[in-house]
């Protein structure tokens, strides 16, 4: 019987990757074809991602599946939340696809704040408040493009975009749009008075639709393009929600994080939690695969690490943007790969200072080696001088910060956590592990690498009968990866 192939796109802020997936004798399969490179262009002046760009990079990918000859039955696509585009009635662009990271929703919060208590937005929609969530980047839009939105017939997030390029059918996605904090946690439909606070015509939605449907085969352009046709089906079409999927969580009592650009902590959860404890503490409640909810805090994760490696390589995150700092160099010879920065953490594991990792003064500085530098003068602690006590510094903010959810976790959830379960990139970084589960007391289960592609798979190894259910599907990760496990200090004396 010829093997029955199956396609993850999986496109992430600095880089996106075809991943083919097959299921043989119960044990998943995986296969990398292709991988392409996502950076930013300053448009009209914002940062904005480069749509067309990925786009072109989606169906080379697929023409690369083609020549291997594994020519996929079924395909999904997954990235970040937040980001959108507006689309007219023709399905041309009529906006920019601004990025999260761009300044333009600077003190749009506060803004909304009296149109709408932020007690009554977080009951209504239940996620977490930061400044770039989708709400404040349609209030920003409004404000400086009200044309824009005039002549919009459609709101499309990213992968609702590609989607609809690939097979002409506009479809929302349930798991990306609950990232907008646009929607209703229960109706789990856009909410009708969250969008008159704003002024935006509920018209430009539409009902969104869960992970597991199926929208259709590619247009003829398309298959004229890549050389053949496939379905194309919604996974969990933000990348966390299909992170979330491939946990191959031992018990109920772990907690997950899914890690790179972002670290996302949290656990699954029957229903959304917004209390005002919830929201104080800042934790979303995301949609997931068959309406679950990930109750989690978004933490600013490896992008930081990225940011540091950059700017000692004397890269820009953004075309035309740059970013150096003269305050630290790179000691060694040539370009700086993570492992060197890893290895210098190890050789600086004693130098100690703390800086809120959280705070939106790292989403997108000019140099995140001097505002680190800068944090830490400020609140009178030592200064990093070198590459390896800089790091040390991120390093030991992100365990500490993971020790300080979990702690707020259990409080709101009112259950012990015994276990961490990390999955993707950042599940690589053995320094990382180690102080994350010295910082938190706590065993860490690192892998699989793929959560994200692996995730997004699962929805359709389950649509194709692979596996009978969720838990079958997860049970089938443990038989099929390398899962390594870190204890803490403590429990090795």
């Amino acid at each position: 019987m010829s093997t029955r192939y199956h396609l993850a796109i999986d496109i992430g802020a600095s880089s996106g990757r075809h991943v083919i997936g097959y299921v043989e004798d119960g044990v998943i399969r995986l296969e990398e074809v292709y991988r392409f490179d996502n950076i930013q262009v300053r448009r009209n002046g914002h940062d904005c991602w480069n749509i067309d760009s990925l786009y072109e990079s989606i169906l080379e990918g697929l023409r690369e599946c083609k020549r291997r000859g594994m020519v996929p039955e079924t395909m999904g696509i997954d990235t970040w939340g937040v980001d959108f585009v507006l689309v007219d009635g023709q399905g041309a662009l009529v906006s920019d696809a601004v990025a999260y990271r761009d300044s333009r929703t600077e003190g749009l919060p506060e803004r909304f704040d009296a149109v709408m208590k932020p007690g009554a937005l977080y009951r209504t929609c239940g996620i977490q408040r930061q400044s770039f969530n989708t709400i404040y980047q349609l209030m920003a839009l409004k404000r400086e493009h009200p044309d824009q939105l005039d002549a919009a017939a459609r709101f499309l997030m990213v992968p609702d975009y590609f989607n609809y390029r690939l097979t002409g059918v506009m479809a929302n996605e349930y798991t990306n749009a609950t990232t907008t904090n646009l929607l209703n946690a229960r109706t789990r439909d856009w909410d009708p008075a969250v969008l008159d606070a704003i002024g935006v015509d509920a018209g430009l939605f539409e009902k969104p639709l869960m992970p597991g449907t199926t929208l259709g085969g590619f247009t003829p352009e398309v298959r004229e393009a890549v050389g053949f046709d496939c379905r194309v089906m919604l996974p969990a079409t933000h990348d966390t929600g299909s992170a979330f999927l491939a946990v191959p969580a031992r018990d109920d009592d772990a907690v997950y994080i899914s890690s790179g650009t972002w670290s996302l902590l949290g656990v699954e959860h029957e229903g959304p939690i917004t209390s005002e404890a919830a929201r104080l503490q800042n934790f979303t409640n995301e949609g997931g695969y068959q309406v679950r909810f990930r109750f989690l805090k978004n933490i600013m994760g490896l992008w930081m690490v990225q940011s540091i490696r950059r700017e000692l390589n004397g890269v820009d995150y953004v075309e035309g943007k740059s970013q150096r700092s003269t305050a630290i160099a790179w000691e060694g010879q040539g370009q700086v790969g993570f492992g060197d920065l890893i290895e210098a953490a190890r050789a600086a594991r004693g130098f100690e200072a703390y800086v809120n990792v959280n705070d939106d003064r790292f989403l997108a500085p000019a140099s995140m080696i001097d505002e680190i530098r800068a944090a830490c003068r400020e609140t009178g602690q030592p200064v990093p001088a070198t590459v390896g006590e800089l790091m040390c510094c991120v390093y030991r903010s992100l365990a500490q910060c993971y020790a300080n959810s979990i702690a707020d976790l259990a409080a709101l959830t009112g259950r012990d956590y015994t276990s961490i379960n990390i999955v993707g990139g950042g599940c690589q970084d053995g320094f990382l592990n180690q102080i994350t589960a010295d910082a938190c007391g706590l065993p860490v289960y690192a892998g699989p690498v793929e959560g994200t592609s692996l995730g997004n798979l699962i929805v359709q190894f389950l649509d194709a009968g692979d596996f009978a259910s969720l838990q079958e599907a997860r049970d089938a990760i443990h038989g099929s990866f390398d899962i390594g496990v870190v204890e803490p200090a403590a429990n090795k004396q």
